[in-house]
């Protein structure tokens, strides 16, 4: 009996001493290790597939067959997409950088970094990956502003896992129906060279659009250069009151070469510049059997030597539930600007001497934690015979105010104005572009005004692990006046109020937010209907 009671002491004090032991040290953080001066060891790509058949949750026969029909993410797609690379110094900057430029890929629907071995000053970093389902085979249909749209398509976004994207379309807009073939590719031969092309034929003309460029694609990329072409060929129409009141062929031809260099990232700010030449020719004409405008803009081809100044503040902030549903949104609260003069000379074979000009600036805010505001002004026109044509200037704020995890306030403010503008390009205001409640295009004019309030919601809901669902209230006012084609029938403000669903397919490379909204128009006119459905896939909430 005594030799078990020394047994059970010696057991007891053993498992003391066990438990006594200190618990294994966390492994150093990514901002302890660049503290360190630790260098980049071994980078290991760990490209997922679209559902994690380890969780119950997604352990189902439709899950697998999915996996097991889609072909993955090659490993180098990723590791060419890294801003860093083995033996660089651990840099926060760079890993938080590469994960916006990892998320702006649709076929991706997750990424994480860690750190995974850290010895001698040297840390093995692990790149995790998941994919989304790439292949969009089927139909749509969407209503907005009493229009009716529909499109059929076959798209691969990752074609054999390259990052490449081919598709061809079929759609029914308002303006026209088309049938479209487009192929890109962000880095094409391994490079950082992106290329796309694009052919479309439509019901009133044709388009086709070519690109090779090397961007900008990071903070500190020291040099871009490209040539981007297209051609187009459309009927141009004029509204009013949401309905067509004149049309004419339009056929434009535009291109661009330039050449690139910065600095580089210098203590927090991007300074870029470029130089280069644009063609641009804009023919009008009659379109036979179509009601023509009084007048026709008048024909131009305008060949633009230009400088771009490009500054850029490093400060972007990492946020949930804005205008996505679970997954994690960059916002640019940096300041942004940039600016471009041209001169386009009869010498050079323009058809009139000009300086041509655009600019754009955007500042983000922090006024309390958690709580953002956006802000961006832009200008774009031409100078020619000592007056301003063609001059575009828009003002546009935003404003999110969470509330808790799952409600949010947002606000915005938009205005623009237009100085001597072409008639093809006047203001738009209706259904299809910020006024739910009212038919498409329903003002035009040379000012316009916009408001929107929105109260949504972003619930926890997963469905089947494949949507997420969220909601909204909103009320939008807002009005578009002056020039020559104001609607008289209801030429005042104009606001509506509704409420409608937004649903994310969180799993799909073509995961657009599908919005379904009643909107009541509240100073509708007569003849107008009182309740206005609307379904339409936007790029956010």
């Amino acid at each position: 009996m005594s030799h078990l009671k020394r047994i059970a002491a010696l057991a007891l004090i053993l498992s003391g001493a066990a438990w006594a032991q200190p618990a294994p040290a966390a492994p150093p953080t990514f901002a302890e290790l660049e503290a360190a001066g630790a260098r980049v060891g071994e980078i290991r790509i760990l490209s997922r597939e679209i559902f994690d058949t380890t969780d119950p949750k997604e352990d189902k026969l439709l899950f697998r067959w999915a996996n097991k029909l889609h072909i993955q993410t090659r490993p180098g797609v990723i590791q060419r997409a890294l801003l860093f690379k083995t033996g660089d110094p651990v840099s926060v900057r760079l890993i938080d950088e590469t994960e916006r430029v990892l998320r702006d890929q649709r076929f991706l629907y997750d990424v994480k970094f860690r750190p995974v071995a850290y010895h001698d000053g040297v840390v093995d970093i692990e790149v995790e990956t998941r994919d989304t389902w790439s292949l969009d085979i089927g139909a749509s249909a969407g209503r907005t502003g009493g229009a009716n749209t529909s499109g059929t398509q076959v798209k691969e976004y990752n074609l054999l896992g390259t990052g490449i994207s081919v598709g061809f379309a079929r759609s029914n807009e308002v303006d026209r129906s088309s049938n479209e073939f487009e192929i890109s590719n962000e880095r094409a031969f391994g490079s950082r060279i992106s290329l796309g092309y694009s052919h479309a034929r439509n019901s009133d003309g044709r388009r086709d659009a070519a690109s090779v460029v090397r961007p900008f694609y990071a903070l500190d990329t020291r040099w871009a250069a490209g040539v981007t072409a297209s051609k187009d060929d459309r009927i141009d129409a004029i509204y009013n009151a949401g309905n067509v009141v004149s049309q004419y062929r339009h056929r434009l031809n535009q291109a661009e070469v330039f050449g690139g260099w910065s600095q580089g990232l210098v203590d927090g700010w991007v300074r870029r510049y470029s130089l280069g030449v644009s063609l641009q020719e804009d023919a009008f004409v009659p379109e036979p059997g179509r009601v023509a405008p009084a007048q026709l803009p008048p024909d131009q081809k305008l060949v633009v030597p230009f400088v771009r100044y490009e500054r850029i503040e490093d400060r972007f902030e990492r946020e949930l539930n804005r205008n996505l549903i679970g997954r994690p949104e960059f916002f640019a609260l940096g300041l942004a600007s940039t600016v471009q003069l041209g001169w386009a000379a009869t010498g050079l074979g323009s058809s009139q001497n000009a300086l041509l000009y655009s600019g754009s600036v955007s500042r983000g805010y922090e006024p309390a934690a958690a709580h953002t505001l956006i802000t961006s002004a832009r200008i774009s026109g031409r100078l020619t015979g000592g007056e301003v044509r063609r001059q575009r200037l828009g003002v546009q704020a935003q404003y999110y105010l969470p509330q808790s995890r799952h409600w949010l306030f947002y606000a915005s403010a938009a205005g623009d104005g237009l100085t001597r503008p072409d008639p093809s390009e006047l203001l738009m205001l209706g259904g299809d572009n910020g006024l739910r409640g009212y038919p498409l295009r329903y003002q035009s004019g040379e000012r316009r005004a916009q408001f929107t309030v929105e109260e949504r919601f972003y619930t926890d809901l997963y469905v089947w692990q494949l949507f997420r669902i969220g909601g909204a209230a909103f009320f939008d006012a807002g009005r578009a006046w002056g020039g020559p084609n104001v609607n008289t029938l209801n030429p005042g403000w104009l606001s509506n109020a509704g409420f409608g669903l937004r649903i994310v397919s969180a799993r799909s490379a073509f995961s657009n937010v599908l919005h379904v909204d009643l909107a009541f128009p509240l100073n509708a006119a007569a003849d107008m209907r009182k309740v206005q459905f609307l379904v339409k896939t936007k790029t956010s909430f």
